[in-house]
């Protein structure tokens, strides 16, 4: 009872930060809601086809919808992308040429980008090996350093401008749509036809837009994180302009065909489901980041962002100061689990990443981090990174044993 009570005591310092909340889901529900009901979604949509996939209904309506609701002009929503990683090369390989110049302008790229764009092995298709240059701009504490990369603009000419929303495996915070639309000011004041891109994951239905509201040609994320809502069993999304995606799918595909063929046999029903309760998942999801992080607050241990801070992803870093209290916070969170709560994660030397990596992922979806899950690299800063949680209920539940042990 009273481990119940502290508990309670954490949940009242978040009242505001979860009213706050319930307002976006509330408009965001309603954006989707708008969506569906603009397109005339049917049980019909919910059917698979097979072969080429022509005039297949539930795809094309899929993807007018992610579309309307995004406020991008056109998108593709497909279990034919496998992940957010593949979705991100996709998009970039259907942008760019050889010798272009990539810019990312908010430092390192994610882990799993980082062989894809840099090459540090020989002739696996990298941009490297295809010549495509990659430079960053390292973060001003923790911010875009806009006048460093303005100077960077004007002299390389990029013909992409890439943008990581959510913090990776860093200690900063998410960028909010504000922050993500004075860095498209300006871009655009020094280049008006470079393409700017964004990497979402992590980041859809957090807020009321989306950055393909504020001038972004493209934004690229997962269906198995915020925008499925836990029940979409695979896929990524692609959305934005007319002229960039029209590029895109050539590459998704190929040049004579685009986005006219793609079969899927099992049907669509869970995408169309899944991405109807996404606002409502996603809110659930951040309270319980919210939550988490004030109970590891009452134990002595640094978050990020803080109670009083607004998120712009679903995750909350807890920072720690070794790697066995680390390690002990991941398992916890699969102990909680409602699937194989028994297995005990250790870290492993995971593929694409440059350090051991611990996961805990007891997910309905195998990895849907929009589910109860935690990862971290193996290495100082000592930082967890827990996200998902499709009930908060269940959430609370991770709370009150976390409670228990630290």
């Amino acid at each position: 009872m009273e481990l119940y009570n502290d508990l309670l005591k954490c949940e009242e310092n978040l009242k505001e930060q979860f009213s706050r909340l319930d307002k976006i889901a509330f408009d965001n529900q309603k954006k989707v809601l708008s969506a569906f009901q603009k397109y005339k979604v049917s049980t019909r949509h919910f059917a698979g086809t097979t072969g080429y996939g022509y005039g297949d209904i539930g795809r094309e309506c899929l993807n007018n919808v992610f579309a309307d609701i995004v406020g991008a002009e056109k998108a593709i929503a497909t279990p034919l992308i496998t992940c957010g990683t593949h979705a991100l090369w996709v998009a970039l390989f259907g942008l760019l040429r050889p010798h272009d110049v990539v810019l990312s302008i908010t430092g390192s790229v994610y882990d799993t980008m980082t062989e894809n764009i840099k090459g540090t092995k020989e002739d696996i298709g990298s941009l490297k090996d295809y010549l495509i240059k990659y430079e960053e701009v390292e973060l001003l504490n923790g911010k875009i350093d806009y006048e460093t990369s303005k100077k960077k603009i004007k002299k390389l000419k990029p013909k992409l401008v890439y943008i990581q929303r959510s913090r990776g495996y860093s200690s900063r915070d998410a960028f909010s749509v504000s922050d993500i639309e004075k860095a498209v000011e300006m871009v655009r004041s020094v280049s008006s036809d470079c393409f700017i891109m964004v990497d979402n994951c992590y980041g859809e239905f957090v807020e009321e837009k989306e950055p393909t509201e504020v001038g972004v040609d493209v934004i690229v994320g997962s269906l198995i994180k915020n925008g499925g809502a836990g029940l979409a069993p695979t896929g990524a999304y692609i959305a934005g302009t007319q002229r960039a995606i029209s590029l895109i799918e050539k590459r998704l595909t190929c040049p004579s065909l685009g986005s006219e063929t793609g079969s899927f046999e099992q049907g669509y029903r869970l995408f169309y489901e899944g991405l109807f309760l996404a606002p409502h998942t996603t809110i659930q999801a951040i309270k319980g980041a919210y939550l988490v992080g004030e109970v590891m607050k009452s134990r002595g241990y640094k978050v990020v962002p803080d109670s009083d801070q607004n998120c712009y992803d679903i995750i909350k870093s807890v920072v720690f100061n070794t790697d066995e209290e680390l390690i002990k916070f991941v398992q916890l969170v699969q102990k909680n689990s409602p699937i194989d709560s028994d297995a005990v994660p250790m870290p492993w030397d995971m593929p694409g990443y440059d350090d051991p990596v611990i996961m805990a992922a007891g997910t309905f979806v195998s990895g849907a981090s929009i589910e109860l899950s935690c990862d971290s690299p193996i290495r100082k800063p000592y930082i967890a990174y827990f996200q998902g949680g499709l009930t908060y209920e269940h959430i609370k539940c991770l709370c009150l044993d976390l409670l228990k042990n630290f």
